[in-house]
């Protein structure tokens, strides 16, 4: 379904230029028809030049950006789509002013027929481990399974790329697919099939700044054994694809995990060829220019619910986001700039300051242990659980055994003697907990870095249970709308062991950041919300713009009715709205492009559309239908991303 957007401009085709101390706002677009659908806009037919940028005649500079966010009221129509009235105030070396619309465009759809060549494949497409589709055997007929959950993005510029029907420059869009929700009986498919990773070229108009694909490749992730549960993902500094497997499986009681057995026998054909210890890494993607790419799987960064990796600008020091009940906040230091291949892990530990908002501590850092990824994945290769530690589920009245709590639960654990670097970097969750690590987080998100204020931020998407409890170092009060941290990164550090760390961007202090602390309702909204519409709930995607100085929030909340992007500029504390997607959906695949060969984009994807819970029954009637008419009966998603941004 094509979208029908029409842009309410004035006569001239023009956004109005504004005079200086004029308050005018140039008003929004108009809806026409079903939203969401299939979208090539590019500021081109908005009449903008350089999405924003400085007027050829004027020769004036964008200085600035203002997001002026949209209301939270919506149509039906509004709801089942990916919508946004958000809009940017640009200034002006001059003084001036311009007022002018985002748009948000999909460039494909999960389940759309693209181009690899000359042959045809289905984006966001199911393979086994030798390539081949894996097929929806649980309907009326066979057909091949695809995502409806992309999660995240990389859009990279290589030089000298070599793909033929590119007319404009050529870009290359790395997207990751999470899980399929359901198969065509309605069954739960989570964690069940192996996750994808396409690569698709991208046709970037040169005038307009429009992107169109042109071409989808599918990586072969055999070398990586396959992919788990792929979450977030961020560019690194040296242009790779950093990847993410979230929810690692629990090896010391694999035998009675079905759903790991189901993704056995999907990506291999046997319930028991796959390794739980093969999975919970950080794969990194290479981009080649005819838009092919390959995979390597690092297995020295701990094997944690990773939600995604952040690099910091050393090249080296790397910060984790670690999603679940009872996790930790990780940092890994390579031996080598731009190479993860071998490195040194460390846990924080929490000394709380502050229980309100958020809560409020110091950190220091334990060190955990040293390790190449290949030897890591030798053990990994060789060593069952039983040979690295042994769990009991109740108290073996054992001094040998020390008492953790695991993934929500209460467990006692004994690690083998001369096994420590294997419990450090396969077992990393139960070994953070025995060395002292503060292993109470709850959901912990997206990561990103603010390099210019030396800060990072991170995302507890549910401050609850191990965070709100009255056990151990974390006892904050509990928030079910989560909030967003921001991390004091310093130079300087010594770990517990009093041995110097070798990075100048440690985590030192961590607070809740106090405008982006989620609001909880005494009882539903109107609509249904129960968390406060007007603040961000449990937030999850972040991603940060140096030249715009915005932090961008992602959601995937149960507590909002529609999943909203946030944009939070760091220095005026001004929270705006700036895109809905589909009721019932998650806000995914984020990535701050600034100004890539004179155009800057917000990439954007949703997934699980119309994903209904109790919330939704005062939406639902109206917006089910319409959500199954724009994305395939809930079975498909986009990939896209928001324009109207200046160049600064």
């Amino acid at each position: 379904m094509k979208s029908n957007f029409s842009l309410t401009n004035t006569a001239a085709g023009k956004p109005e230029r504004i005079a200086p101390g004029s308050t005018h706002l140039q008003r929004r677009q108009v809806l026409k028809g079903a939203l969401g659908g299939v979208a090539t806009l590019g500021l081109g037919s908005l009449g903008l030049s350089a999405c924003g940028g400085s007027d050829a005649a004027t020769a004036v500079a964008p200085t600035g950006v203002e997001f002026i966010g949209m209301t939270a009221t919506m149509t039906d129509v509004q709801r089942a789509a990916t919508f946004t009235s958000a809009s940017v105030k640009i200034s002006y070396s001059d003084a001036s002013t311009k007022t002018q619309a985002l748009t948000y465009n999909t460039l494909f759809k999960t389940g759309d027929t693209l181009k690899n060549g000359s042959a045809n494949v289905i984006a966001g497409a199911y393979y086994d481990i030798n390539g081949n589709p894996i097929m929806d055997t649980s309907g009326a007929t066979s057909e091949p399974f695809y995502s409806d959950c992309p999660d995240g993005n990389s859009l990279i510029s290589l030089p000298n790329p070599a793909v033929a029907g590119v007319t404009g420059n050529t870009l290359f869009l790395v997207t990751q697919y999470e899980y399929k929700t359901l198969n065509n009986a309605g069954v739960s498919m989570y964690g069940k099939l192996p996750s994808p990773i396409s690569i698709t070229t991208l046709d970037q108009d040169k005038t307009t700044g429009a992107l169109k694909a042109v071409k989808h490749f599918n990586v072969d992730t055999k070398p990586a054994n396959g992919l788990w549960i792929t979450c977030a993902s961020s560019l690194s500094p040296w242009n790779t694809h950093l990847s993410s497997e979230e929810y690692e499986p629990d090896a010391a009681n694999i035998a009675s995990n079905t759903m790991f057995q189901e993704f056995s026998k999907n990506l291999y054909g046997s319930t028991t060829a796959a390794n739980p210890y093969h999975y919970g890494h950080v794969p990194e993607v290479t981009v080649n220019p005819d838009g092919t790419a390959s995979i390597v799987k690092h297995y020295c960064l701990g094997r944690i619910a990773r939600e995604l990796v952040e690099v910091c600008p050393d090249n080296k020091t790397v910060l984790m986001g670690d999603d679940g009940t009872n996790t930790g906040l990780f940092m890994f230091i390579a031996d080598k700039e731009k190479d993860l291949s071998a490195g040194s892990l460390y846990v924080a530990k929490w000394t709380q300051t502050s229980a309100t908002a958020g809560g409020a501590a110091t950190l220091t850092w334990i060190k955990l242990g040293s390790a190449t990824s290949a030897e890591i994945k030798a053990l990994a290769d060789t060593l069952k659980a039983s040979d690295i530690v042994t769990v009991k589920k109740t108290d073996p009245l054992d001094a040998s055994y020390t008492k953790i709590a695991f993934n929500g639960a209460t467990e006692w654990v004994k690690f083998t003697v001369g096994q420590e670097k294997a419990a450090a970097f396969l077992e990393s969750h139960r070994y953070a907990a025995v060395m002292g690590g503060s292993m109470e987080f709850t959901k912990m998100e997206g990561v990103a870095l603010n390099r210019k204020d030396k800060v990072a931020y991170i995302a507890i998407s549910y401050i609850q249970k191990s965070m709100s409890d009255t056990a151990g170092d974390i006892q904050a009060s509990a928030i079910s709308a989560g909030a967003t941290y921001e991390l004091k990164l310093s130079t300087g550090q010594k770990d517990k062991a009093g041995t110097a760390i070798g990075s100048d961007w440690v985590p030192t202090v961590m607070a809740a950041v106090p405008a982006l602390v989620g609001e909880d309702l005494a009882a539903p909204d109107a609509v249904g919300n129960t968390a406060n519409v007007d603040k961000v709930a449990n937030p999850d995607n972040l991603k940060f713009s140096e030249k715009l100085r915005t932090l961008y929030i992602g959601e995937d909340s149960g507590m909002h009715v529609n999943n909203f992007l946030w944009a939070y500029n760091v220095d005026t504390k001004k929270l705006s709205r700036i895109l809905s997607v589909p009721a019932g959906a998650e806000s995914t695949g984020l990535q701050a492009v600034d100004k890539l060969n004179g155009f800057s984009y917000i990439m954007s994807n949703f997934q699980h559309a119309g994903d209904w819970t109790a919330i939704h029954s005062v939406v639902k009637v109206g917006a089910d239908p319409l959500i199954n008419a724009n994305w395939n009966n809930k079975k498909s998603a986009a990939i896209g991303y928001l324009n109207g941004l200046p160049a600064l």
